[in-house]
């Protein structure tokens, strides 16, 4: 539902496709795109390794429709574990957030490698004054829209112009890139 360019990475019907969720965390979205899926097959990696043990101990893991590994993507060893140019499209989900604004362009460079001409990355993370961004306090604040948490996770929050820059820069070409508006609304207590 979030992503329809995922189904227009076929070419023709039951075509097999091939994934890589680049910080795949405890398989959240890896595990419902498998079970939607049939003729999908995954990489899926994460920086925790607690988290790839996740999802290896996960019921619906299977060595043989999905490889999951750790990696740091500001580094090269994305290859070691994902032939070049073999990917039909990208997810980066809340991940490029939580890299130092220095070593964004790395990841998507490395990102690069893996995935075949003319496919995509399908990119979704914070922007510039999201709710999230406005309830850090004072003392949170590491740079320009860049903050830190109280469990030491980062996240940065873009601006559109930022993203489009990041991505063109590192070679890609920008296809769509918005902002997603969402309201939630507790009406017990009178917030939205």
């Amino acid at each position: 539902r979030e992503f329809e360019e995922l189904r227009s990475c076929r070419e023709y019907e039951g075509q097999k496709l091939t994934l890589l969720e680049a910080g795949c965390g405890v398989g959240n979205c890896l595990f419902p795109l498998l079970e939607e899926d049939l003729n999908l097959f995954a990489y899926a990696c994460d920086f925790s390794p607690r988290a790839v043990d996740y999802v290896k101990q996960h019921p619906l893991y299977n060595a043989e429709r999905c490889k999951v590994f750790q990696c740091d993507l500001t580094r090269d060893d994305l290859l070691d574990h994902v032939p070049p140019e073999s990917v039909d499209a990208v997810t980066l989900i809340f991940v490029l957030s939580a890299v130092h604004p220095e070593k964004m362009r790395l990841v998507l460079l490395n990102v690069y490698k893996v995935l075949k001409p003319g496919r995509s990355v399908l990119f979704r993370d914070y922007g510039l004054n999201d709710h999230a961004m406005l309830r850090f306090k004072a003392g949170s604040k590491l740079g320009e829209n860049f903050y830190v948490r109280q469990d030491g996770t980062r996240s940065y929050f873009f601006t559109d112009e930022f993203l489009a820059q990041l991505f063109v820069d590192a070679g890609y070409e920008e296809v769509v890139n918005e902002y997603v508006f969402r309201e939630t609304v507790n009406k017990k207590e009178g917030l939205c």
